[in-house]
């Protein structure tokens, strides 16, 4: 157990309220085993109706994973991290195979790790505050917790454009591309919060009653654009459909590409691309883990977290540096199967 989620009931409701408001709620060990731990305690708790996972302070619902601690064991040999990474996408895995109906509230920032806790939710609320986003390439890392599952499943190539770019959504964008079920004020989340406790079992009728309209979803207007010019699936390929449409916006995709990482957008390329052949949750879930157990060891990922979140000089020196240095043989390494007794398996 961990101060940094609240576990609770609230009349047939199971609660999972992220305590870590200093971090925006990144995960941390400790707060997924809390949260198997109480997913398995009320799976066959027959007063739990009804399980909802929101944050209890704070301006984000969750920021994503604990960065420097996967980056200090990523330095040395990894096993920390290999932990980590196993239980968190044990608790993706019983979120999306989960036998009661859960509502994730997306609030405010929802990246990485908090894309992982709400995507499998039957229910996803997205507020005009939400700003949604897989920004692992800026940082070396990839669009882990299942994002090469969701982002593969989303309409023509908006995923591809959001795994490189680590593009940011609205709750609008959010509900336009089918991320988010409901769009509700943030100021009528406790209002709805209380009548769900009171009656749990008519959950999809109070989501509905106060859903309202959002407002126009910007990236509707770009998507056609989109689908053109991330269409390849050659990294390369994508950068020179960009480079040769030359309009502004895509000028600016160019720019913001020459930021990242290549080796994690070949990676996130291949992940989305296999991704939408898979034929179920778990067998995702091996294939990222085998990626993420490996990539934190890269110096890739060293150099994202030193140049964003410890130095913040926001230039890292990527290697290789272009995308023709990554090989195919790099991208095959991350992908080839672990030992026996190292691959990932669920609960």
């Amino acid at each position: 157990m961990t101060a940094d989620v609240l576990i609770e009931k609230d009349g047939g409701v199971g609660r999972i309220r992220l305590n870590r408001p200093k971090a925006i709620h990144a995960l941390n060990l400790a707060m997924c085993e809390t949260m198997i731990a109480a997913l398995l305690r009320w799976r066959d708790d027959p007063a739990v109706r009804l399980v909802t996972i929101d944050h209890a302070e704070g301006r984000g619902f969750c920021a994503g994973g604990d960065i420097r601690m996967i980056a200090e064991s990523g330095s040395g040999d990894g096993a920390e991290a290999a932990r980590f990474f196993r239980t968190e996408y044990r608790l993706n895995h019983l979120l999306f195979t989960y036998g009661k109906p859960i509502i994730a509230f997306m609030d405010g920032i929802t990246m990485g790790g908090g894309v992982g806790l709400s995507q499998p939710a039957r229910y996803r609320v997205a507020t005009e505050q939400t700003r949604y986003a897989m920004p692992e390439s800026g940082i070396g890392l990839f669009p882990d917790v299942g994002g090469g599952w969701y982002l593969s499943r989303l309409p023509g190539r908006t995923g591809v454009f959001l795994a490189l770019t680590g593009a940011r959504l609205d709750g609008a964008e959010c509900m336009a591309l089918g991320l988010a079920t409901h769009y509700i004020p943030s100021t009528a989340l406790a209002a709805v919060k209380q009548r769900l406790a009171a009656a749990p079992d008519d959950a999809a009728a109070i989501l509905a009653e106060a859903t309202v309209a959002p407002p126009p979803a910007r990236i509707a207007d770009r998507r056609e654009t989109i689908d053109r010019l991330f269409a390849a699936e050659r990294y390369e390929d994508i950068l020179a459909a960009l480079k040769a449409d030359g309009s502004e916006w895509a000028r600016t995709e160019l720019a913001t590409l020459a930021t990242k990482s290549p080796q994690t957008c070949k990676v996130s390329l291949r992940l989305l691309a296999e991704a939408r052949e898979r034929h179920n949750f778990a067998e995702e879930m091996t294939v990222e883990y085998r990626i993420a157990t490996r990539i934190c060891r890269r110096p890739d990922f060293l150099e994202g977290v030193r140049a964003l979140i410890i130095d913040k000089d926001n230039a890292p020196r990527w290697n290789p540096a272009t995308p023709e240095g990554v090989t195919d043989a790099l991208v095959d390494s991350f992908f080839a199967p672990l030992p026996a007794d190292q691959e990932w398996t669920p609960l």
